[in-house]
């Protein structure tokens, strides 16, 4: 997956939205105002997600390339090293478990718009 895979697909999420709330180099996708994903564009070499503590634990001890979040809360986020050895599809499973995550976090009538 490329940066621009990874931007498209995160952007195909239900009223997911991008910007740069950080700094010029880190892109940040949200949903309602909250993250989901974010990434260095200069570099691409991980991205993060949100993650159930559980299975973030899980996920590191199965996958070499899936670490603790990159300046994130380590509990509740992922990094992952975008090096090729998890698949595309791998991938987007877990932006996509991120994004239900933030949509869980939500307010019950903004999941029910969702």
């Amino acid at each position: 997956m490329n940066i621009e895979e990874y931007r498209n697909f995160c952007l195909s999420l239900k009223e997911a939205d991008e910007g740069f709330p950080f700094d010029k180099k880190t892109l940040v996708f949200t949903i309602k105002g909250k993250m989901f994903s974010l990434t260095n564009i200069e570099t691409f070499e991980l991205i993060n997600v949100k993650c159930d503590p559980e299975e973030a634990i899980t996920l590191r001890e199965q996958y070499g390339a899936v670490i603790p979040g990159y300046y994130m809360n380590k509990k509740h986020w992922n990094s992952i090293k975008m090096n090729g050895s998890i698949s595309d599809q791998k991938i987007k499973d877990w932006i996509k478990q991120s994004y239900s995550l933030v949509v869980l976090s939500l307010p019950k009538k903004i999941q029910k718009e969702l």
